[in-house]
């Protein structure tokens, strides 16, 4: 004798159904949380760069602020004089000197305005408008205090060696000390450039 075999159907409800969901959508969740991971590291690295942006400009209102002051302080009067005449060296005896002292003032108070928009990419890394602002700013500023150091520096060399050519002897031989600051300045002049064109490049690389 057969066997009698006996076939039960069992059907899902929609309840089992419903309830069987969410394990389908649990994937594109933690994909979803894995974009954000990778996201991640690319805002610390905005961050860590503004960071470093306000460093350097810190250590630029340093040195641009010490060329200006170093410059508008520097004079000397020799021990010797005649009865018409006294020698003296002043800054401001040559346009190119007060000059500097002027762009290099503006410089530093420009370095320190800019530092409230560097917090801002601190605090929101994404932002590009403040970055693109801070890059053409910087720019100008680098071609300003150039022309300033570069003017002054003309002016030390001759100062230094003179010109033959034009009978224009060195005078840093009587005027040593003036010769000594304004050579001083000049050097922290062109090291507030390289802190400028370093801030231009890492605001390039923040974008």
């Amino acid at each position: 004798m057969e066997a009698d075999s006996t076939t039960i159907n069992v059907t899902e409800t929609p309840k089992e159904r419903k309830g069987k969901a969410p394990l389908l959508a649990a994937p594109p969740a933690s994909s979803g949380i894995k974009r954000v991971f990778q996201k991640a590291p690319k805002g610390g690295s905005k961050r860590g760069l503004a960071v470093f942006d306000v460093i350097l400009r810190l250590a630029g209102i340093a040195t641009a602020l010490g060329a200006a002051i170093a410059m508008g302080s520097t004079d000397q009067t020799l021990p010797f004089f005649t009865q018409f005449f006294q020698f003296k060296a002043e800054f401001d005896d040559l346009p190119a000197f007060t000059f500097f002292v002027i762009a290099n003032a503006i410089t530093a108070a420009y370095l320190a305005l800019t530092i409230p928009i560097s917090i801002v990419c601190i605090i929101r890394p994404h932002l590009v408008a403040p970055r693109v602002l801070l890059i053409f700013l910087d720019t100008v500023m680098v071609a300003l205090t150039t022309a300033a150091a570069g003017g002054a520096a003309s002016i030390v060399y001759l100062a230094h060696n003179g010109n033959s050519d034009a009978n224009w002897p060195a005078i840093c031989q009587q005027f040593n000390d003036f010769c000594q600051k304004v050579s001083g300045a000049v050097v922290a002049s062109f090291l507030t450039v390289v802190v400028l064109m370093v801030l231009i490049v890492l605001s390039a690389f923040a974008l």
